[in-house]
């Protein structure tokens, strides 16, 4: 027995990378899987039936899965897709969001269009279907039916500290840590949860960028043998928000680096600085100084 079996997901965007990986390791513990991918390049360009690839993976294993060619960022397309796992399988239990495309460059040399698509794809991309799931899972709620469904997003080191380069991708990344924890509010009374995961791989993604390291396709590492840059290293932290036994956690962003797995705290409250009268901008520098950034120690003088 798995702990998937009976499940059915979708993975978008898993017709490579990180995104195979998560698809292979639900099926692995039982999940029947929908196969998302657009077949387009790491910047957003062509098209295609990668997610076949990832397919006949699954099928060569003895799993279950079918392919869905779908754009995630387009509205009605994602509502195909949730439809599709409806149809074939009966329902929908695990949605992971994980499509994106990379178009990096300084700001200075970004164009509005690079900007655009790759806001497009993240989180309209991570949105669109989240909003039809939603739907499908208030559904299936208000019928009176008890269920464990899931939304699993994809976050990243970009969009949690920055990066340079990538004023684009770094925003929707960190819209998605956003997007998380509000629909984790949002459908908790649902008996949905929603999490966010941030990997780290060897992809065509990084594979872009300068002095990367070789590309590493998901099912080319045995299950033997560890790699930390093997895009599955997040992909069983997936299966297990995707089941049961997580039905405590949600709302969380968690980083999956190599062997590590790190819970990420994101913003909080720090050194506070407070008054009974309007602030005054001539004096408020040397109070910022002493007690909230710790640059000046008290009863010094500029």
């Amino acid at each position: 027995m798995g702990i998937l079996d009976g499940k059915v997901a979708i993975v978008t965007g898993a017709g490579h990378g990180i995104g195979r990986g998560h698809a292979l390791e639900l099926a692995k513990h039982g999940a029947k899987v929908v196969v998302n991918d657009l077949g387009v390049s790491v910047s957003g360009e062509g098209g295609g039936k990668d997610a076949d690839l990832t397919v006949d993976i699954i099928t060569s294993r003895g799993g279950e899965a079918v392919g869905n060619y779908e754009n995630v960022a387009d509205y009605e397309g994602a509502g195909r897709m949730i439809q599709q796992a409806v149809d074939t399988y009966g329902k929908l239990d695990i949605l992971v969001n994980n499509a994106g495309i990379v178009r990096d460059s300084a700001i200075w040399n970004m164009s509005e269009a690079d900007f655009d698509s790759v806001l497009t794809v993240h989180v309209k991309g991570t949105w669109a279907p989240s909003k039809h799931a939603a739907v499908y899972f208030r559904d299936r709620s208000k019928s009176g039916e008890a269920f464990a469904g899931r939304i699993i997003n994809t976050t990243s080191g970009a969009g949690l500290v920055g990066n340079f380069g990538q004023t684009n991708y770094a925003t929707a990344k960190a819209g998605i840590a956003g997007l998380t924890q509000t629909l984790s509010l949002e459908l908790f009374k649902l008996g949905v949860t929603v999490n966010c995961v941030g990997p780290a791989a060897a992809t065509r993604i990084t594979g872009t960028m300068p002095n990367a390291p070789k590309v590493i396709e998901a099912d080319e590492v045995p299950d033997d043998e560890f790699n930390p840059m093997d895009p599955s290293t997040s992909s069983p932290l997936v299966a297990w928000l995707a089941s049961d036994e997580s039905q405590h956690i949600t709302g969380q962003i968690i980083r999956a680096v190599g062997d590590k797995i790190v819970l990420m705290k994101g913003w909080a409250d720090g050194p506070t600085i407070s008054t009974k009268k309007r602030w005054d901008a001539e004096k408020l520098g040397q109070q910022l100084a002493t007690d909230v950034f710790f640059t000046r120690a008290p009863g010094l003088r500029y």
